[in-house]
């Protein structure tokens, strides 16, 4: 393309302190160094993640930065090494990358590679510790190596990948995070089995993706659980079999889902981010073999206490990352299954926006109406 290997301007949205709201701004996007890739993003969405960003609950996060990981785009330019993509591929970026060589990589048990932020000391810029971001003088600090929040970004090779050049990218964006997440954590990290009997804690985008995979492994009874009522219609439409709000018992609702029950759900999945629904979703889990699987992100520097009796039994409590997909294998497959009409992921799109009304977006995440919101470049 003719912007090879130059430096692109371009917008982008900027949180420049803790508490402020992404700020929309011209920057300026650094061509793709060894083994890196420029993409134009087309659309992204808004994640909770994000919001975390925002607030100051993420990990060792330094401003001013970009954030959005949720995205879908097209490869601008590559940098000297890369093979994996080529200018005018349709592409994913990956917020977990996938370097196919290390133990976590190599392992079929695991899908967190250790090149991965988590695992690294925790920095908000390129592999190599610099910025391809710079606005009014200053370095912007990037974020998972994808900030889709800008309509030009740049990543390591091992942070993306290649999907069906046919794909709506207003629509797979999605599987970035979202709908990957959710679903994988019913279909790999829980394995549910036909005919189970499953709790969702928190009907946001994740959940509901929760929801299809437990309907999609065969689930008999899934039952939804929110503060908000507005979100029982879609999570019905999506699977669910019935929906409850705390707000409508007198009691925890570990003890309403065991009477609902008999002996306790045998999934349960918190999808919210606070430690105390995690410890409620594991008293909810079947006595003897019951499973919790933790979804949610929770703040930073929180800690976790539950009662060592409660797994005596044979309860479960398992991590859930990126729904357990080694995403440069998977998410092909699964913008392959939804092209063939596997699932209904458009469903959880309950808006879209210019991006740069990517304000109103976060005030639609912040008031609890919106499922997912897409912003489109």
């Amino acid at each position: 393309m003719a912007t090879a290997g130059k430096v692109i301007k371009c917008k982008a949205a900027i949180i420049w302190e803790v508490g402020q709201m992404p700020s929309v701004e011209e920057v300026e996007v650094a061509p793709p160094r060894s083994h890196e890739i420029r993409v134009k993003i087309v659309a992204t969405g808004i994640c909770r993640t994000d919001d975390h960003v925002l607030k100051g609950i993420f990990p060792n996060i330094e401003y001013p930065v970009i954030v959005g990981h949720e995205g879908a785009g097209i490869v601008e330019s590559i940098g000297p090494g890369v093979t994996s993509v080529k200018p005018g591929d349709k592409v994913i970026p990956l917020c977990i990358p996938q370097c196919g060589e290390c133990g976590c990589c190599l392992s079929p048990k695991a899908n967190c590679c250790l090149k991965s932020h988590l695992c690294e000391p925790l920095q908000n810029l390129m592999p190599d510790k610099t910025s391809r971001f710079t606005c009014k003088g200053k370095q912007i600090h990037h974020f998972l190596w994808t900030s889709t929040f800008s309509e030009y970004t740049v990543m390591p090779e091992v942070s993306i990948v290649r999907i069906d050049n046919d794909a709506p990218l207003d629509k797979v964006c999605l599987f970035a995070c979202g709908f990957s997440t959710g679903y994988g954590a019913a279909v790999n990290c829980a394995k549910v089995d036909p005919g189970s009997t499953c709790a969702i804690f928190g009907l946001g985008g994740v959940g509901l993706s929760v929801v299809m995979g437990c309907k999609v492994a065969g689930a008999s009874r899934i039952i939804g659980i929110d503060i908000n009522k507005d979100k029982f219609t879609k999570a019905k439409e999506l699977g669910a079999t019935e929906c409850i709000a705390p707000q409508d018992f007198k009691k925890p609702m570990n003890e309403v889902l065991v009477e609902m029950t008999g002996l306790g759900v045998d999934y349960a999945f918190e999808v919210i981010g606070r430690t105390d629904i995690v410890v409620t979703a594991l008293k909810s889990c079947h006595l003897g073999h019951g499973t919790c699987v933790l979804v949610g992100a929770p703040p930073a520097g929180s800690q976790l206490s539950i009662d060592p009796t409660l797994l005596l039994t044979g309860k479960k409590l398992i991590g859930c990352l990126l729904g357990g997909w080694k995403l440069k294998d998977a998410l092909p497959q699964l913008v392959s299954d939804y092209m063939k009409k596997k699932f209904n992921t458009d469903a959880l799109i309950s808006h879209t926006l210019p991006f740069e009304k990517i304000a109103e977006g976060f005030e639609l995440l912040h008031t609890g109406k919106s499922i997912r919101c897409v912003l489109l470049f």
